[in-house]
């Protein structure tokens, strides 16, 4: 796993309409205090909230109908 150093940010990319992609690897803490440690070289978060494997993104936020 590669180390980082203390000056360099950890990018995040908001989508307009899906999941925030973090810059791998990272640790998410969830409300209830369970850490997930994700490997890869991007995560995708859900913002959505309609994730069955939330807070990892599962696409859900795809079947939802853009009104107007």
């Amino acid at each position: 796993m590669p180390t980082e150093s203390a000056g360099e940010p950890r990018r995040v990319h908001l989508t307009a309409e899906g999941p925030a992609l973090i810059e791998g690897p990272v640790e998410l803490v969830t409300d209830d205090g369970t850490v997930l440690r994700c490997d890869r070289f991007q995560v995708a978060v859900c913002l959505c909230r309609r994730s069955k494997i939330y807070p990892l993104c599962d696409t859900s936020h795809r079947r939802r109908r853009r009104t107007g």
